[in-house]
């Protein structure tokens, strides 16, 4: 297809070149021959560009099917003049995307086909102790026992609620479904209504609330950093013992405002440290009720509103988290 372009080209400047040269020789043999010989020049020229130009438009077709096969191996990175050469940057820019977007797929089906065998491993455990909790009913007369049994069931249940609404929680964030509102809450009233939920086991275990917060505005959504201290304080109760301290601070400079929810229960250690926000990732000092989520979903929650979370722990003596809720956005 390119020679077939390209004779057509020079065949085509040949003859008009022939057919110039036969109307000079009306006027001289000079001019003529002067015609004859520019004429085959140019086309001569003109049909080697044309040549070179439909080979390097045809490598790139040749590439762009690889490509399209799903093989990104080949290097166009070769820089010279020229239109082609600006083709050819373009399309490698198109190409590296479609590699990156290629990887990221291939490790988006990884991580879906673990977080879904996770799933299945955390649902499987409460679901079994029910099933086995429902024969023991069947099979037992005693009011007492079957009443313990119950209760045992409802605790699975709590529990595969709140594993299934985390995980529903996270993968509207993780979709971006989700629209954080930015608005300014009081410090103060975000703690309150993250501790609605604990009065009970705060009274119930004499756990010490502190605080020392100022009364500063942080821009969040409200209703999601509720949620992530919830997740945060729920995992500082799981770790300190009864008559245990949770204290709650707050510093604000011209950058940032810094929240921190301490404890004093056993720590986390080093081994640990660096996975607790990982999804379903459980610490050797995890209680058994723990299924690993809430911190995940914390920071997912931070990390959609441009904040940042830290953690420092230590074996024995306490874990604390510091959030950074960023007054412009980084």
């Amino acid at each position: 297809m390119i020679n077939k372009q390209a004779n057509i080209t020079l065949i085509s400047g040949i003859v008009l070149s022939v057919v110039c040269s036969v109307v000079c020789l009306f006027f001289s043999v000079i001019c003529a021959l002067l015609c004859l010989f520019l004429g085959i020049a140019i086309s001569t020229l003109f049909y080697c560009i044309t040549k070179n130009r439909l080979k390097a438009i045809n490598k790139l077709n040749n590439y762009l099917s690889l490509v399209c096969s799903g093989n990104y191996d080949m290097d166009i990175s070769e820089n010279t003049e020229g239109e082609i050469s600006i083709l050819k940057n373009n399309l490698l820019k198109v190409v590296v995307l479609l590699k990156t977007q290629n990887e990221q797929l291939e490790k988006d089906k990884l991580y879906l086909a673990d977080s879904l065998a996770d799933i299945t491993h955390q649902l499987k455990t409460p679901l079994t102790s029910m099933t086995v909790m429902s024969d023991l009913i069947k099979n037992e007369s005693d009011a007492q026992k079957q009443q313990e049994f119950l209760c045992v069931m409802d605790g699975q249940l709590d529990k595969m609620n709140y594993l299934i609404s985390s995980l529903l929680k996270i993968s509207k964030l993780d979709a971006g479904t989700t629209v954080m509102n930015r608005e300014a809450v009081n410090v103060n009233a975000l703690f309150d209504n993250a501790l609605s939920s604990f009065g009970g086991v705060i009274t119930k275990r004499n756990i010490t609330v502190l605080r020392d917060l100022n009364d500063c505005e942080i821009f969040c959504d409200k209703f999601w950093t509720v949620e992530a201290f919830q997740n945060i304080i729920k995992n500082a109760i799981e770790h300190i013992s009864d008559s245990g301290v949770l204290t709650f601070s707050s510093t604000s400079t011209a950058l940032f405002d810094e929240v921190c929810i301490s404890d004093n229960g056993c720590g986390i250690s080093k081994e640990d440290l660096s996975h607790i926000f990982e999804r379903f990732y459980s610490c050797n000092n995890s209680s058994s009720e723990s299924v690993g989520i809430g911190l995940a979903l914390s920071k997912t929650i931070f990390e959609k509103q441009r904040a940042t979370v830290e953690v420092e722990s230590t074996p024995d003596v306490g874990t604390t988290f510091r959030i950074k809720f960023y007054k412009t956005v980084v």
